[in-house]
């Protein structure tokens, strides 16, 4: 069964970084794409940005040039790193893993960035 397990959101003020994990069991992580999300409140959950198995990230164009994404194979853990972060960041988010056509997702951990 696969578990996501999200941390290291909080409360940080504008211009501030935060670096989220998010920790896969039940899989063989290294072979799955894995991505980060988010939802704000009253809007849709939106990508933030993806990493393949192997191959180029992709990062939504809000948050270039702000944040990276990677992943640790050996601790089964992928990251995202945020770094000047905007009140317009303020989020739950949420990690996923695709395997095939089934999408898993980690429960969120929250992000309010104040200005």
């Amino acid at each position: 069964q696969v578990q996501l397990v999200e941390s290291g959101g909080g409360l940080v003020q504008a211009g501030g970084s935060l670096r989220l994990s998010c920790a896969a069991s039940g899989t063989r992580f290294s072979i799955y794409a894995m991505g980060w999300y988010r939802q704000a409140p009253g809007k849709q959950r939106d990508v933030v940005a993806r990493i393949p198995a192997g191959g180029s990230t992709f990062y939504a164009d809000s948050v270039k040039g702000r944040f990276t994404i990677s992943r640790d194979n050996a601790k089964n853990t992928m990251y995202l790193q945020m770094n000047s972060l905007k009140p317009e960041d303020t989020a739950v988010y949420y990690c996923s893993l695709t395997v095939g056509l089934m999408v898993y997702w980690g429960k969120g951990t929250l992000v309010t960035v104040s200005s």
